[in-house]
């Protein structure tokens, strides 16, 4: 996770170095980041290669849920199980970067860590959530109108979470944009440093413009994955 800098890297390189007693969580940091780039980018890879979810409508969502339920299940999985990844990450950070800025590096990481750790705690992601799988079940189950309608009105709840600008991310955002301008001090090439800036930038953007950006959220999604890689070479 963390190595000495080479050209394209901060002139402040060599003035300071991280404490080689953190070695363990360094590197259980950097092996938590490459899982995190391996579940996303599988993530991405298998909601582009079947077929997409409703954006709108709780009772097409449950349908479409009852219709592939499993492939649904591992989706939501391969969106939600990094963040216990991304948190792992972070908590590696704060000993990379405190020598270059304590205040900063605890800030970024208690942001960021707790952030990851409550799309956990409130398991929804941009293209669904867990809790729905439960919510088609029981709308199969069932033929009383009534029953079938609470349950449609119930995904509709969850739906339009997902549509509305969260909090969650936008904290995701400011800790990775916080984090990474301690980077630009050194340990990590700038490259990575100017990479987790746009990210957190268009992260922060994109959920407060959401309803007039589309797609922003994807875009600093991705942005993310490579970010995660990189500080990991």
């Amino acid at each position: 996770m963390v190595k000495p800098r080479d050209a394209g890297t901060s002139p402040t390189a060599g003035t300071a170095r991280p404490d080689p007693s953190w070695s363990l969580l360094y590197r259980i940091g950097g092996v938590s980041a490459w899982i995190v780039v391996g579940m996303t980018v599988a993530a991405i890879v298998l909601y582009a290669a079947t077929p997409a979810p409703p954006t709108a409508g709780g009772m097409a969502t449950l349908n479409y849920i009852a219709e592939h339920r499993t492939l649904y299940i591992v989706q939501q999985q391969l969106w939600l199980v990094p963040g216990v990844f991304a948190v792992l990450t972070y908590l590696a950070l704060y000993p990379a970067l405190k020598h270059l800025d304590r205040s900063l590096s605890a800030l970024g990481a208690v942001v960021g860590g707790s952030a990851w750790a409550l799309t956990l705690a409130i398991p929804t992601s941009s293209t669904g959530a867990p809790a729905l799988v439960y919510l088609s079940d029981q709308f199969k189950a069932t033929a009383d109108p009534v029953r079938r309608a609470s349950f449609v009105a119930a995904a509709e709840t969850l739906i339009a979470q997902n549509r509305t600008p969260a909090v969650v991310n936008i904290l995701l955002a400011v800790g990775l944009l916080v984090v990474s301008v301690v980077m630009l001090k050194g340990v990590f090439p700038t490259a990575v440093a100017y990479l987790g800036i746009a990210a957190g930038v268009l992260g922060i953007a994109s959920e407060a413009l959401r309803f007039v950006i589309e797609g922003g959220d994807g875009v600093c999604g991705v942005l993310m994955t490579v970010w995660s890689r990189r500080q990991r070479q």
